[in-house]
């Protein structure tokens, strides 16, 4: 099977369109190499996904004939990400929280003044 219809199974995309992409852009690696979309994968290799800046990594155990249910998706691979990926994720969360949002204007003199004590601490 293909690595990006795999990944589109087990539900880590959407869309096989957007597992391709990923793919493309050198976001999933196998056994450490980044791979082309068309790449066949086999029992036990070792996936590393980069999505929503975590790096996740996975075993195959078995090949899916189609998309599974949510339920049944640990059948078909072993989440082997170690937890300091989520805790990372976690940190990027909470330092998000002192930026502006997109579109919401030009930054006032308040909002200059909250930044420059904040890169004083």
């Amino acid at each position: 099977m293909r690595i990006d219809k795999y990944l589109w199974c087990v539900r880590y995309y959407k869309t096989r369109n957007n597992a391709t992409e990923a793919c493309r852009k050198g976001h999933i690696k196998i056994n450490g190499d980044t791979i082309k979309p068309s790449k066949a994968i086999f029992n036990n290799e070792k996936i590393t996904l980069r999505k929503n800046q975590i790096n996740y990594e996975l075993e195959i155990l078995d090949i899916p004939t189609n998309r599974v249910g949510a339920k049944l998706v640990d059948l078909y691979r072993k989440d082997i990400t170690p937890k300091e990926e989520f805790e990372k994720f976690e940190l990027l969360k909470y330092s998000k929280d002192y930026y502006r949002k997109k579109g919401a204007g030009r930054p006032t003199k308040k909002d200059r003044r909250d930044l420059n004590d904040l890169q004083e601490e």
